[in-house]
């Protein structure tokens, strides 16, 4: 499907996009970008969290481009206008999450080394921070840096203890309901208000991201299903092994949110301390999807991105 637009979030002019295959069968939307200043200092690859689209990101595509960066992104299966796994498109569903290191290697192979221009840098959003730092291994040859905002390593505050939920998940997944909801059950974003959200204190960004998935449903997508925190949770124990963390070699900026109960900043502090090209940065003040959040917050993490991606402040 083509990138959609609405009045207050436009398409960044010369997007060009398409759909790419991956070898298991899914169809991913891509989309990339080159800088409006050249010459070109890189392209910043682009990951979204759960439940997110690449017009969430127009905003932040634009300050990529004005920095001198081309910008390559996409939606996970499962989301957005890529492929949808079951036959009700509003659950979110992955039966493991090595399929989205499938679909981050097809778009760097397909899209990102044929059509954008080295260096490469990956910038990553909560459940892409976890892809993001799983694929970092294997990508250390090919990404100069790696920045993730408030990546899921580590569930924050829910309704239930984290083990119980946990056990939920396993169970009904290993029993062939994996399709079950467990959380945020509802046909989108769109359902959420402003008041007690706990994403961002901005209010135009809210309902900037809002509108989207009220004028267009078909990119949005509510709450994760069993199947989807049972293979959370797996993906999340591999961090746990300092043999894993020990192989992340990409030199690496951990951003957390002073004020974010999405994902636990504790775990992401305890991460960056332990990895040898780690660090970790804390925002104080911001809720979780920073990127989205009021201006006192989103230009720390621009700052800091500008100090930690070689060449990149904006001029």
């Amino acid at each position: 499907m083509n990138l959609v637009s609405t009045e207050n979030n436009p398409v960044p002019e010369d997007a060009r996009s398409g759909m790419l295959p991956t070898a298991d069968g899914s169809q991913l939307r891509y989309a990339h970008w080159r800088t409006t200043r050249p010459p070109c200092k890189g392209t910043i690859v682009l990951l979204q969290g759960r439940s997110e689209f690449i017009e969430k990101y127009f905003e932040t595509i634009v300050d990529l481009r004005q920095r001198g960066f081309d910008v390559c992104t996409f939606d996970w299966r499962g989301q957005g206008g890529s492929s949808r796994l079951l036959g009700d498109p509003a659950k979110g569903y992955i039966d493991s999450f090595d399929q989205y290191l499938i679909d981050l290697e097809t778009v760097f192979m397909g899209v990102a080394l044929p059509d954008c221009r080295p260096p490469y840098f990956m910038l990553a959003h909560s459940m892409g921070g976890l892809v993001a730092l799983l694929s970092a291994p294997k990508m250390a040859s090919r990404v100069n840096r790696l920045m993730v905002c408030c990546p899921l390593v580590r569930f924050g505050e829910l309704p239930v203890p984290r083990g119980l939920l946990g056990f939920a998940a396993g169970l009904l997944s290993t029993i062939g309901m994996g399709s079950v909801q467990l959380g945020g059950a509802g046909s989108s974003n769109e359902r959420r208000r402003f008041a007690g959200n706990r994403l961002t204190a901005d209010l135009r960004r809210f309902e900037r991201n809002i509108g989207l998935a009220v004028s267009h449903p078909e990119i949005a997508v509510g709450g994760p299903t069993a199947a989807w925190l049972f293979a959370a949770g797996q993906a999340i124990s591999k961090l746990d092994d300092p043999d894993f963390i020990g192989s992340i070699t990409i030199p690496t900026l951990l951003i957390g949110g002073g004020a974010d109960n999405v994902v636990s900043l504790r775990a992401i502090e305890e991460l960056g301390f332990k990895m040898r090209s780690g660090h970790t940065i804390v925002i104080a003040g911001a809720r979780h999807e920073i990127l989205q959040e009021r201006d006192l917050y989103r230009e720390q993490l621009l700052a800091a991105f500008d100090a930690f991606v070689p060449g990149s402040k904006a001029v």
